[in-house]
């Protein structure tokens, strides 16, 4: 037996028999204690987005609410969102979609709690904040040593799974344009030009990959959006069918009895959270990351990353596969070869170079965002620039060898890392839900008194926290 027939066998067994359970459990039970709050107070999350940063003591600009939505929308919104949802799609059949929505709306109710803890137990480093799961299981669980396994657990997941899943999917994006591709130098060149173009904006910091990621992600995730929307036009007759058959095919009772591990539910919550990351620890990363007057702000704001990825992004993918009337196969036409075939059956030609160009960038951008993640990570386990240094090194080395690697052991690898990662970071949210669901209603109190939500640790029963020092 193989390391990736083992790396299979596990991925199978978590997936099926312990994460559907968790994921789906703490999703339900935090909509209900927050009553809905990814629904009720989205347009809150939507105002505190549009929030302008101010700027330091030293006349640098804050990392603001938005630039923190798109860091964490940059690592969401990556090839999954292509390449991910074409996969569960030729696997699972269209009822994986469906699960994904499902995925996503309860989701947004785990991605506020975990957000919003990362903001209450953040820290301060160098003029800039820092924060996510691994602070918070130490400060308010007070064990440093589960904070240290999810900090190795996320850099092996994101800087090294995740990022040269990212590789590979940029460099395999040309096998359209080049014969026999992956026996050519190519893959060598593309990686190497990624881990040069990696280094560029990595070694710049985070106010770099904070504007890297507000210029680049918003105008790719609208233009590859808008494309859906003109595809779903052009086929506008068929969306009813579409939508009938996803539906059809996600309680098709019979084909999930008859493999379950292979059926659309488990696909469909495996690559959902692989492109939603709700739940998962990620996102925290960069939430911490921004200036805000209460932590309940940025908790209303990873809301909206989850819809956009999930609902706006992962369905304009869906509608183009649907509507194009190409078919996908499991292992003969999945991934990205599926989406390029199923765009040029739509808009012709044209579809397969955009699609090739959104690759690049959606890819990039993850790397981008994925790298932040990691970051924060290192520098929780030891705050110490010659490690740093010598990672940011490591990282651009799985760039470069993500880009020649091999598909299924790299997809396995990172599943795996993100299984245990979420694991781990739902049992310490869990944990922490009541200081979570007391900061929301302490922000919901101060709107009632006509008051602008400005957070008061002592409000809540805390103290020592970086609010304190901050007043």
């Amino acid at each position: 037996m193989t390391f990736n027939d083992i790396l299979t066998k596990l991925n199978d067994f978590m997936y099926t028999y312990v994460l559907i359970v968790m994921l789906v459990g703490v999703g339900i039970y935090f909509t209900i204690k927050t009553k809905g709050v990814q629904f009720r107070l989205l347009k809150d999350g939507i105002r505190s987005m549009m929030e302008k940063a101010e700027k330091d003591e030293k006349g640098q600009k804050k990392v603001s609410s938005f630039e923190a939505l798109m860091i964490s929308t940059a690592s969401r919104v990556g090839t999954g969102n292509i390449a991910g949802i074409a996969t569960a799609i030729a696997t699972g059949g269209p009822g994986a979609v469906f699960w994904m929505w499902i995925m996503a709306l309860i989701g947004g109710a785990s991605a506020f709690v975990e957000s919003t803890l990362a903001q209450i137990y953040k820290v301060k480093h160098n003029g800039q904040f820092r924060g996510g799961p691994s602070y918070y299981m130490e400060k308010a669980l007070g064990k440093r040593w589960l904070g240290v396994l999810f900090s190795i657990l996320l850099i092996t997941c994101f800087a090294y799974g995740f990022n040269g899943l990212q590789a590979y999917n940029i460099s395999s994006a040309l096998e359209y344009y080049i014969p026999n591709y992956s026996q050519t130098a190519g893959p060598m060149i593309v990686g190497l030009v990624i881990a040069v173009a990696t280094a560029l904006v990595i070694f710049g910091g985070a106010q770099r990959i904070g504007f890297f990621s507000s210029v680049v992600v918003p105008i790719m995730a609208g233009l590859y959006i808008l494309l859906g929307i003109v595809t779903m036009i052009i086929n506008i007759t068929e969306i009813p069918a579409v939508l009938a058959l996803i539906l059809k095919e996600a309680f098709d009772v019979q084909a999930i009895m008859g493999g379950f591990t292979g059926s659309a539910v488990v696909i469909g919550i495996k690559r959902g959270l692989f492109s939603n990351e709700a739940g998962m620890g990620s996102a925290p990363n960069a939430s911490a990351s921004a200036d805000v007057e209460h932590p309940v702000n940025q908790g209303l704001v990873q809301v909206i990353s989850v819809f956009i990825d999930t609902i706006l992004v992962c369905s304009a993918t869906a509608m183009m596969l649907f509507t194009s009337g190409v078919e996908g196969v499991s292992g003969v036409l999945d991934g990205i070869p599926f989406v390029q075939a199923a765009v040029k059956a739509n808009v012709g030609e044209f579809g397969i170079h955009f699609i090739t160009f959104s690759i690049f960038a959606f890819a990039f951008s993850s790397v981008i965002g994925n790298y932040f993640y990691a970051e924060s990570n290192i520098l929780f386990i030891k705050n110490s620039r010659p490690l740093l240094f010598c990672f940011r090194l490591t990282c651009i080395v799985a760039v470069f060898l993500g880009a020649q690697a091999d598909f299924s052991l790299v997809w396995n690898l990172a599943d795996v890392t993100m299984g245990f990662m979420a694991i781990v970071n739902i049992i310490a949210i869990f944990l922490l839900r009541k200081t979570a669901v007391a900061a929301l209603d302490n922000y919901e109190q101060l709107k009632k008194q006509g008051k602008k939500p400005v957070f008061d640790e002592k409000a809540i029963g805390l103290s020592g926290t970086v609010w304190t020092k901050e007043k």
